[in-house]
């Protein structure tokens, strides 16, 4: 899992998650297994599934080995290279005050605390914290005031000494200090801060954050105190493995497992990891989870067993013919065919004794807590034009895009409305009204508000005119390179990408003949049964003259709509013409624009402008894993490709995927990946503020690397964070996700899907979706007595 770091002092650090990918694979529904059933007020979501046990009903002792990407650089969450690696040992060996529930909910940890709530709101928000009294660190030393202190001292951003990544809450505090003893902790706001419950976790011991020089080097690869059921036994770097070992200081639940080991497996090795029993749980691709599902003897979602090993394609009369030559009379031939067969055959007993092995393991599946975005760089190109922005969105079919990766898998397959919560969370509510669905005449009219038509793909020389011997010349050669039934001659192969030096092979064109050549980037006029699965796209109308849609006022009011997002203080019968029923300012062509028709059997081209054909650099990542993002983003493209928009995809290297091209600006469109939140106000406001310039003349994005965002959308993020009414600050949360899709700069598409491999004999472990795991009830399940009726419970 690859992340980004921020400039210190600034946001509170958000992972990209544009690197981790699931395949598309059918799996038999699983039963999804907890106490929770992590449904929503609003929204399709999947339950937890996890192999839940009472405590009395697991055993006490062993190893479980769990898969991660890497071993993590630091062991300090809150330094800029802290990866998921950081985060998820963390979890097992610091306290977390308010972990997540099933539903993506905060909720009090009575480990740590006995309570802690809001007691004064004037002058000053004061919230009282009463520790657990029995909570300890692992030298013996109770958790306390001190720890709170150090922490806030460290975070707040006034010590530039501190090498920090986040302070968001912390500089709102004005003081800490100690109640009736230790363990009542009072902090005092400067300013109301509405996620108060997103601070202090992870806790760390006052020796971590007492000191720039312990914080900054000495919680890199160790810690001097820890306070979970685990403690750390051993950091290996060499071996690639983070060792945790009972703590025997835990006041709560004693862990079932005598060690807790994380190992370094890159996603590609995960299976072959599993075959030789190195890792008991792990995050697992499509095709590892298709193999041990097969192991099982599962059968697809059509009923038909999944596909076989090596040599399982051959059919009876491949068979037969290599049985002849293996025993013909060429005895060259023969050997040759024979040393084929025998490779084959070790190549499949070797496959079916790994099947073999893959049958200790289950596959759990939940959805991620992360979703799927379209992003649409809007720093400059035609993407800069807000319009152009919501005709792409227009266009897209994004039910059959989530269809695409989540139905074959038998989970909710609805797409996603909200980039500030996830279905199933209490804050979940479909915003994308605001921009509105899939309408082809309307992402057509938009374009052509913006200027660009069928006409202006093609420039003309100067001075030339209609029927001139330049423009029947310029016709003559098109007609060279098309075949009998006006297509584009075999050469153009519609459809076709860059490669992985990041470099597209199809670049759009510009000039004269544009239209033909842009053709050949993506889509074409496909048939049904073409390589790329997109059937005939839909008719496209050439628009009439664009002087048509513009007028000094709706100029005036696209220029207030760009800044502000919104359309207030514009006269009302400007405003008028940019609104439908439900729908937010500037989500629509103006009233009255149409798509134009077109004459019968006239050729389909891309629109342009000024002899420039509208064309996006699509960036996708290349490496293996990515196989699902690079399914959607081809579907994305053929879409596009229907209204006149083409694009030329560029597959890059994951290394340098996210960094060199996202971050950096280097992308039209891209598909990348955010986690969710439970704290939409604090952690996506970064995602979403408005760029501005910096001294040196650059653009000071934050984490918005689509470049687009409006005053409006940062003084709502603003108001929401010191709204202490949950109610309120909700609705304010609400507005922003509608102005964000109507800025058009990501398109939410589908929260991702989660697949986890586990031992059948381990317990309280498997996709756990929004909810935290309880470490300390994690472990293998206790032999059932001979005649004993089975556990329902998976």
């Amino acid at each position: 899992m690859s992340h980004v770091g921020v400039p210190r002092g600034t946001a509170r650090k958000r992972r990209s998650l544009a690197l981790l990918t699931t395949g598309v694979l059918t799996l038999p529904v699983l039963a999804g297994c907890s106490s929770d059933d992590g449904g929503g007020s609003t929204g399709a979501a999947a339950p937890q599934d996890i192999a839940v046990a009472a405590r009395n009903l697991v055993a006490a002792g062993g190893t479980v080995n769990w898969a991660i990407d890497a071993v993590p650089t630091t062991l300090n969450a809150f330094q800029a290279d802290a990866n998921s690696s950081t985060t998820r040992i963390a979890g097992a060996l610091l306290p977390t005050l308010f972990p997540l529930d099933a539903k993506g909910r905060p909720q009090l940890d009575p480990d740590y605390l006995e309570s802690a709530k809001v007691v004064e709101r004037e002058p000053r928000q004061v919230v009282l914290y009463r520790i657990n009294p029995q909570a300890v660190w692992s030298d013996g030393r109770d958790i306390g005031a001190p720890d709170f202190v150090a922490q806030w001292r460290a975070l707040n951003g006034k010590d530039s000494a501190f090498w920090t990544a986040r302070n968001a809450g912390y500089e709102r505090i004005e003081k800490i200090e100690r109640g009736a003893d230790d363990q009542e902790v009072r902090v005092t706001f400067a300013k109301p801060y509405a996620d108060w419950r997103s601070l202090f976790s992870p806790l760390y011991p006052k020796e971590v954050t007492g000191s720039p020089d312990a914080f900054n080097d000495g919680a890199r690869t160790t810690l001097k105190a820890t306070a979970g059921p685990f403690r750390l036994g051993s950091v290996d770097t060499a071996e690639g493995e983070v060792t945790l070992v009972r703590n025997p200081r835990w006041w709560g639940g004693r862990a079932k497992l005598d060690s807790l080991v994380f190992r370094a497996v890159k996603p590609q090795d995960r299976t072959e990891a599993l075959t030789e029993g190195k890792v008991d749980v792990a995050d697992v691709d499509a095709a590892a989870a298709h193999r041990i599902v097969q192991a099982a003897g599962d059968k697809g979602g059509n009923g038909q067993p999944l596909a076989q090993g090596p040599g399982s394609g051959t059919g009876p009369a491949a068979a037969l013919r290599s049985w002849a030559e293996a025993y013909g009379s060429d005895e060259t031939a023969a050997a040759a065919a024979q040393a084929a067969r025998e490779k084959n055959r070790a190549a499949a007993e070797a496959y079916a004794a790994e099947q073999g092995r893959l049958r200790a393991y289950a596959v759990r599946k939940s959805l991620e807590p992360a979703y799927t975005q379209l992003a649409l760089n809007g720093e400059s190109g035609p993407l800069a034009d807000d319009r152009v922005r919501r005709a792409v969105a227009r266009a897209l079919n994004r039910q059959e895009l989530v269809d695409t990766v989540l139905k074959p898998l038998g989970l909710p397959a609805t797409p996603l409305g909200s980039h500030l919560a996830l279905a199933g969370q209490p804050a979940y509510k479909d915003n994308s009204g605001a921009l509105g669905g899939q309408d082809t005449e309307e992402a057509q009219a938009l374009l052509a508000d913006a200027g660009w038509t069928r006409e202006g793909a093609v420039r003309k020389p100067d001075g030339a005119k209609a029927g001139s011997e330049v423009e029947k010349k310029g016709a003559k050669k098109k007609d060279s390179t098309a075949g009998k039934d006006g297509r584009a001659a075999p050469s153009e192969k519609p459809g076709k990408t860059g490669t992985g030096d990041g470099k597209a092979d199809n670049a759009a064109p510009e000039g004269e003949h544009a239209a033909d050549d842009v053709q050949a980037v993506v889509g074409g006029d496909n048939k049904p049964g073409d390589s790329d699965g997109v059937g005939n796209a839909p008719q496209v109308l050439a628009p009439a003259p664009a002087a048509a849609f513009h007028s000094a006022a709706l100029l005036r009011q696209a220029g207030h709509l760009a800044e502000t997002g919104t359309t207030e203080d514009v006269p009302s019968e400007v405003a008028a013409q940019d609104q439908r029923p439900g729908g937010a300012a500037g989500a629509y062509a103006p009233a009255g624009t149409a798509a134009p028709a077109q004459a019968p059997g006239a050729r389909r081209g891309p629109l342009g402008k000024d002899g420039k054909a509208l064309s996006l650099r699509f960036v996708l990542p290349a490496g293996p894993g990515s196989e699902p993002l690079r399914a959607v983003g081809d579907k994305i493209a053929a879409m596009l490709d229907s209204i006149g928009i083409g694009t030329a995809i560029t597959k890059v290297s994951d290394d340098s995927y996210f960094q060199d091209h996202i971050a950096s600006g280097d992308y039209d469109l891209a598909l990348y990946s955010w986690p969710a939140t439970a704290y939409p106000a604090t952690d996506d406001r970064p995602i979403f503020a408005k760029p501005v310039p910096a001294t040196d003349g650059s653009l000071l994005v934050e984490q918005n690397y689509t470049r687009v965002g409006t005053d409006h959308i940062d003084q709502l993020f603003e108001q929401a964070v010191s709204e202490l009414d949950e109610g309120t600050a909700r609705d304010l949360m609400e507005q922003a996700d509608a102005r964000i899709w109507a800025a058009a700069g990501s398109i939410p598409l589908y929260q991702r899907p989660q697949l986890v491999a586990t031992d059948r004999k381990l317990a309280n472990i498997g996709a756990f979706g929004f909810g935290a795991p309880r470490y300390q009830d994690i472990g293998f399940k206790k032999p059932q007595p001979a005649g004993a009726p089975a556990n329902k419970k998976k």
